[in-house]
């Protein structure tokens, strides 16, 4: 439930021309804490019990969403006080009014989708990663923690990148590069021999995905019309979760069958394609104005 309304709610309250950096700073705090955290609760380990952590962090959590309480109103103070109540006619409305935008702007929906195929390929090949590093190229419970902060490494330098340059970097060029060069980083780490390639491939996975998540963030925020924002990432987020169960499904079972190697390879090079297609779809001139203009849904 969080997800689609705090991007409607960041969508509104931060101006078209700030979204850009808005989004590679947020990427920026968000990559930070996946390495502050662990090191936190390790911390908090070390001077107490894990029970006193797990108090700790759900005080957090408490205090956090106080804080979200605070931010200020962006909704309109002419929109009625009265809630409708959740109905199959409600539920039928929601699907005519996204499936009218999604056949009008085709462009739209294919970048949107292109981005949606990037998240399930990722979490598919992210599932075989630990069994990968530990299993086939035999690395220890130490370096393979070393690796999880190598990708925390890449994540914090590209979106610091992302952050100083994002007046000079171009959307569509954050979309394809970072698409291309993310399937590129799944093929060294599941060509690796051992820890040296297998950090140079996951470095590289977090570096270049910051550059494709901020340029498909800026697109879907300055492109869907944000009173159908929540019901489009709400419907198509269902339909992402399906095919994430169902790609690790057969990703795991393949490996159990096989070995983990030769699919991952497979899965990446599949990937890859994906990856090339997304940089056909925006580097190409004649759809470049999509990038520009302020699309609006015609009710």
């Amino acid at each position: 439930m969080f997800e689609p309304t705090s991007m409607v709610y960041m969508t509104k309250l931060i101006p078209e021309k700030d979204r850009q950096r808005f989004n590679a700073l947020r990427s920026f705090i968000n990559s930070c804490g996946t390495l502050i955290g662990p090191s936190i609760a390790g911390l908090l380990f070390w001077m107490g019990t894990p029970y006193m952590a797990i108090y700790i962090n759900s005080v957090a959590l408490m205090l956090s969403a106080f804080i979200i309480l605070l931010l200020p109103s962006v909704d309109s103070q002419s929109v009625s006080s009265e809630t409708e109540k959740l109905s199959w006619k409600m539920i039928k409305d929601d699907f005519q009014v996204v499936y009218k935008f999604s056949h009008t702007h085709t462009f739209i929906l294919k970048v949107y989708l292109l981005f949606v195929g990037m998240t399930i390929f990722m979490t598919a090949l992210d599932s075989l990663e630990a069994a990968f590093a530990k299993e086939v190229i035999g690395i220890s419970d130490t370096k393979y923690g070393i690796l999880l902060s190598v990708f925390g490494t890449g994540i914090i330098l590209g979106s610091l990148i992302n952050t100083i340059f994002s007046k000079q970097l171009a959307v569509n060029l954050l979309i394809g590069a970072g698409s291309i060069f993310t399937t590129i980083g799944y093929i060294a780490l599941y060509s690796s021999q051992g820890f040296t390639s297998a950090a140079i491939g996951t470095f590289l996975i977090g570096f270049a995905i910051t550059f494709a998540n901020t340029g498909y963030l800026t697109f879907y925020q300055n492109n869907v019309p944000v009173n159908i924002m929540g019901r489009f990432s709400s419907l198509f987020s269902m339909v992402e979760a399906i095919f994430i169960i169902i790609l690790t499904v057969i990703i795991g079972l393949a490996a159990e069958l096989t070995s983990i190697r030769p699919v991952g390879l497979i899965g990446s090079f599949t990937f890859l394609v994906l990856g090339i297609i997304a940089f056909q779809t925006v580097m190409t001139k004649k759809r470049k104005v999509h990038f520009e203009e302020k699309l609006t849904l015609n009710n």
